[in-house]
């Protein structure tokens, strides 16, 4: 292991706690965090006290326990949620707490695991915290961050062809590569890296895309309308109080909201997606006015179908993002089973909920007006890839003007 390791985990911490949450004077954090990665949440929860966080809850979840439990338990047992759960949750959420996730799932844990009391589990618990607890973090209501940190798991997917130790070792040097934290100052690196993503987002805001059209040698044939209000985020994000932080590290996309019924033609993932333990693998999917009406996968076609079918909204999509090919994940030449990563390697689309800042005034709009704005509703938002090297994204504005975005998986401008 490095011998800098444990200097680099401080680094990694405090990043996380001043740059990716912002946590102010007295404020309250959340941190949801597999057990296998304990250390890492006391850590964190270190680092946010000395800034001056009033008070740290670590809620720890175990998918080995999960996996147990699913091939167990009923149906109907793993779809209910203690009302003591939900609380939890609203209890800090509502006192505006931040949230801190580390993500580090096994990617084929769940792969023998009936698909659905899988989703069945998922949705339950997408249902019940969904009122206060998520929708105040799909709008920016309370500041939250999503990092990944190794576990033997995840770390011999992604290098197989190693010994566990090694493994480990090669994905935490390419993670702490990534997170930029063997700079002199990680902060200082990190604002660099904002402000040139700042200055994609003001081109594509200045444009005012009408709709997007997406082609590639996979098959992508695609045509994506966006919404006459719509608003590209991406970098760092405004809570409503106006406390600057940073939802994916790493992240290197901008991203916007389709126009729900506006999506037209047939995408192809060019990555594997980590869904809740499944690998989906060599799919596609097509739209027709926004709607999916045909999909295949040759690995993962049940789970697909599942996510498909949480209910009415993930039958469209959420989310449009775009990340040039040559970018510092993707240029890893690392395939890493894990969608915070993957994602940030590859342009992709979310299937299901879209962000409401992704709108103008999105925030204060409800469910019904956003709808009404062209925006998606759905207990769901499952992000999967489609980037290549070959990409090609032609944009219309809504005065007309046709402009090349990407060529050869690049921005073009």
């Amino acid at each position: 292991m490095n011998e800098n390791f444990d200097l680099l985990l401080k680094k990694y911490a405090n990043l996380i706690v001043k740059k990716g949450l912002n946590i102010q004077k007295d404020g309250l954090l959340i941190i949801n965090s597999p057990i296998k990665c304990d250390y890492f949440a006391r850590k964190v929860a270190e680092a946010a006290f000395k800034i001056g966080a009033k008070d740290v809850f670590i809620n720890y979840s175990d998918e080995d326990f999960t996996k147990i439990r699913l091939q167990n338990a009923s149906i109907e047992t793993v779809s209910e949620i203690p009302d003591f759960e939900v609380e939890k949750y609203n209890y800090y959420i509502s006192r505006g707490a931040s949230v801190f996730a580390i993500s580090a799932s096994n990617p084929e844990l769940l792969k023998d695991v009936d698909p659905k009391k899988i989703s069945s589990s998922v949705q339950a618990r997408s249902k019940a915290l969904k009122e206060v607890y998520s929708d105040k973090l799909m709008s920016n209501e309370n500041a939250w961050c999503i990092v990944s940190i190794p576990t033997k798991e995840w770390a011999m997917k992604v290098f197989n062809d190693v010994s566990s130790k090694e493994a480990i070792e090669l994905l935490w040097n390419s993670i702490f590569d990534i997170m930029r934290l063997n700079s002199e100052d990680p902060i200082k690196s990190w604002d660099i890296h904002l402000n040139n993503i700042k200055k994609h987002l003001d081109f594509f805001n200045k444009n005012n895309f009408k709709y997007l059209k997406m082609k590639n040698s996979l098959g992508t044939d695609l045509k994506v309308e966006l919404p006459l209000n719509h608003i590209w985020c991406g970098g760092s994000e405004l809570t409503k109080g106006g406390v600057e932080f940073i939802a994916n590290m790493p992240t290197e996309e901008i991203f916007t909201t389709p126009k729900r019924d506006g999506v037209n033609g047939v995408v192809y993932a060019s990555k594997p997606l980590n869904y809740n333990g499944t690998l989906i693998n060599d799919f596609n999917i097509t739209f027709k006015k926004g709607e999916i009406v045909n999909f295949d996968a040759k690995e993962g076609l049940e789970a697909l179908r599942e996510l498909i079918n949480t209910d009415e909204g993930s039958r469209y999509l959420g989310e449009v993002a775009l990340v040039p090919y040559n970018s510092p994940i993707s240029n890893s030449n690392i395939l890493f089973y894990n969608t915070l990563y993957d994602e940030n390697a590859s342009c992709h689309l979310a299937i299901g909920e879209a962000y409401p800042s992704c709108i103008k005034d999105g925030e204060n709009l409800s469910k019904e007006e956003l709808l009404k704005a062209g925006s998606n509703v759905s207990l769901t938002h499952v992000d999967f890839m489609f980037g290549t090297s070959d990409l090609e994204i032609i944009g219309v504005t809504y005065d007309d003007k046709t402009i090349e975005i990407f060529k050869d998986g690049n921005y073009a401008f």
